[in-house]
């Protein structure tokens, strides 16, 4: 399976990655029920903090909901696995990204956005290769049906923020957040 290129993705998932994710489903499974639930947080928050904004109040309300039934979904996986919903040490990735958030307005909201879809660009990312490698065949197909629901969220973060600031990101895209810091990129493990 040829796997798309997600351009601001400055460096692919290493092989390592891979490997150890194969060695390590249940984790991975129990990882991923931890993301989605945060990544509703992080739309459920955008909404509150940017109530007047309509536009993307209805995207993030639409993507808070698509990351909840996922979130469901990925637990009926563990629940099938017999693996109990607990807490996991968070990787450092989504911190380290987020420690470089500014902190005034409307920069606060372009690298929210930018931040939250680089994040989301990793995922799918991986869900491809996941889809593409598990060994598991019923969970293979699960990742590759994740994917394929993965991308419409992606581009339409992307697609409000440009549309939003009306003009070239410069060095602020979400691939120039990532820019230079290998061990934050490096160290993605969801």
């Amino acid at each position: 399976m040829t796997l798309p290129t997600i351009k601001f993705l400055k460096q692919p998932t290493s092989e390592a990655w891979i490997e150890q994710a194969i060695a390590h489903l249940d984790t991975i499974l129990l990882d991923h029920s931890h993301c989605e639930r945060k990544a509703a947080g992080v739309a459920l928050n955008l909404m509150f903090r940017y109530p007047a904004r309509e536009k993307l109040v209805r995207m993030l309300t639409a993507i808070a909901r698509e990351e909840l039934e996922h979130f469901e979904q990925v637990n009926q996986r563990l629940e099938q696995r017999s693996i109990a919903l607990g807490p996991l040490a968070a990787p450092p990735y989504g911190a380290g990204l987020s420690a470089q958030i500014r902190k005034q307005e409307p920069e606060r909201l372009l690298d929210s956005l930018l931040v939250s879809a680089l994040i989301e660009a990793r995922s799918h990312e991986r869900l491809g290769l996941l889809g593409d490698r598990c060994p598991d065949a019923e969970l293979a197909k699960f990742y590759r049906s994740l994917m394929a629901k993965a991308s419409p969220p992606l581009w339409g973060i992307l697609d409000f923020s440009h549309n939003l600031f009306r003009s070239p990101f410069g060095d602020r895209t979400a691939g120039g957040i990532i820019i230079g810091r290998k061990s934050v990129a490096g160290n993605c493990l969801s």
